[in-house]
């Protein structure tokens, strides 16, 4: 009986061994990774594109979004970041499933046939006399047949499955800080602006400091004019020292407004003194 060949068998467990399993699990995570990155790079360009603006001096600026509406019988403007009402892609792979089989099959089969066949003939005469004539006569034949047949066969089969789950994920801690200064910079101002001074009621020899929002609701200082004085500038509002009595005309924009400059008391009675003197000497 002819043994059964394991060759196949050892054929189709080399093939089995070099199959490039490294590459067919890495594949799907490398892709995965890539894909990661490319959802993070997308987040960065549409905070870049949509939510910034380049300036002329090449910083950039948040863009708002301005309306106007009716607030206590007038009418403001809201000014509120584009980045706080709009939804901002923040993709993120949850879940890799990743499912891989592999099969093996061999089979190795010998199959031997033998067939025997033997043939004989015989034959005799017998005479009988002063003489003996005998004769005798015989065949032999022997036939042996034989067929040996092998058969081998194997496959590998592999498969695999890649489940990827998506959605949109939680605000980065430095995002979420940046959306929350932004939501603290919604402001609702006047659409002349807003001009303001600290004092409305106040003396010669007294500073003021005045400030004036436009209707973005940004301090902006260069645009105060004090009729008379020169501004001195200082931390996004202007500081004016007051040297003359009287009326005193400030402006901003489109605003305007008027404060009385009142004289000190030791001044009114100088004053006073003076005028009691030029009468006498008259």
């Amino acid at each position: 009986m002819t043994d059964v060949s394991k060759a196949p068998g050892d054929v189709a467990m080399n093939a089995l061994q070099n199959m490039p399993f490294g590459t067919m699990i890495g594949g799907p995570l490398k892709a995965c990774v890539e894909a990661q990155a490319l959802a993070a790079k997308t987040t960065y360009e549409f905070i870049k594109e949509v939510g910034f603006r380049n300036e002329a001096n090449g910083d950039k600026s948040a863009v708002n979004v301005a309306f106007t509406f009716n607030q206590g019988g007038h009418l403001v403007q809201m000014n509120v970041p584009l980045l706080t009402i709009i939804p901002i892609p923040f993709i993120a792979i949850r879940d890799i499933d990743i499912n891989f089989k592999a099969k093996v099959a061999a089979d190795s089969s010998a199959h031997e046939d033998t067939t025997t066949s033997t043939k004989l003939k015989t034959s005799s005469s017998l005479k009988s006399g002063w003489f003996v004539d005998v004769e005798l006569k015989a065949s032999f034949s022997s036939k042996k047949d034989s067929k040996a047949t092998t058969d081998s066969k194997y496959s590998v089969e592999s498969t695999i499955d890649v489940a990827v789950k998506a959605g949109q994920d939680s605000v980065p801690a430095g995002m979420a800080k940046v959306l929350e200064i932004l939501q603290n910079a919604v402001n609702v101002a006047p659409l002349k602006g807003e001009l303001m001074v600290d004092n409305l009621n106040p003396m010669v020899g007294d500073t003021i400091v005045v400030s004036y929002k436009n209707k973005e609701g940004v301090l902006s200082p260069d645009d105060i004019t004090i009729e008379g004085y020169e501004k001195v500038v200082k931390d996004d509002v202007v500081l004016c020292e007051l040297t003359k009595a009287g009326k005193q005309k400030i402006s901003a924009g489109e605003c305007e407004m008027e404060i009385e400059v009142g004289e000190k008391e030791e001044e009114k009675k100088g004053k006073e003194e003076d005028k009691g003197s030029d009468k006498s000497a008259s």
